[in-house]
């Protein structure tokens, strides 16, 4: 009896000594696999792109079950001109993790500017509305440039709206609000708007070029000469100052 007991005892001191290291060689895979992903998102920062992806490759083969992994796969495979592959990595990183707000924005930038914007604004507004999300602001004006991109305006105004009223004074967004009341041909609020640009940053051939156009649909003609002379003299040789004579009706 004793010598069954002893048997039986280092058996199962045997079983659990291999969980143990079986525990820590997962550990350990983890470990490397998080180190090779941040190794692999350094490279492509440093243009690197070799380096990228051996290091991606190894962080999958450790372990690819982490959004944060499978997210850095998918920008590398981007930057490498692997689009399906990028896409499908980006996919599998929002599957590992639904809630998380940083994996569905980046996710939804690649979306969009591949094309995909119905999904890419979807996963942008759920970013959006994650009680955990840092910064809600920059996934509904995404949101808003992806809609815009799909040619629909009202949708775009709103997401943009939307992030001003989180933070109102955003340049960029600013900006893109001036060019959609311009467009729409609501001269008053592209007016408004690009004041607000203007007491937010420093201008632009952008937004000096939408002044003049705004202003010359608006009659004032004065201010519209004023727009001009700022533009060709603070950006001379840029195309907007070319566009200066160019017909109202055209997009700034």
């Amino acid at each position: 009896m004793a010598r069954h007991m002893l048997t039986w005892l280092a058996a199962a001191l045997l079983a659990g000594a291999l969980t143990v290291v079986q525990a820590q060689d997962k550990v350990d895979h983890e470990k490397a696999a998080e180190a090779n992903a941040q190794l692999a998102l350094t490279y492509l920062k440093q243009g690197d792109l070799a380096a990228a992806r051996d290091k991606i490759e190894k962080a999958l083969k450790q372990n690819p079950n982490t959004p944060e992994t499978q997210m850095a796969a998918g920008f590398v495979y981007d930057r490498l001109g692997e689009t399906r592959k990028a896409g499908e990595h980006f996919e599998r990183a929002v599957k590992l993790d639904r809630d998380n707000a940083d994996v569905l924005n980046n996710a939804a930038v690649f979306l969009c500017r591949k094309g995909d914007r119905k999904q890419g604004e979807e996963y942008f507004l759920r970013a959006a509305k994650s009680p955990l999300y840092r910064t809600p602001e920059v996934a509904y004006s995404n949101a808003g440039r992806c809609a815009r991109a799909d040619g629909r305006p009202k949708d775009a105004e709103k997401y943009f709206r939307d992030s001003l009223a989180i933070r109102p004074n955003q340049p960029d967004v600013l900006l893109e609000m001036a060019e959609l009341m311009y467009q729409s041909k609501n001269y008053l609020g592209a007016r408004a708007f690009l004041q607000r640009y203007g007491a937010s940053t420093p201008p632009t051939a952008d937004s000096l070029l939408l002044g003049y156009r705004i202003e010359s649909a608006m009659g004032d003609t004065a201010a519209a000469a004023e727009y001009a002379s700022r533009l060709r003299a603070e950006f001379p040789i840029s195309p907007q100052a070319g566009l200066l004579d160019a017909p109202q009706d055209a997009p700034p």
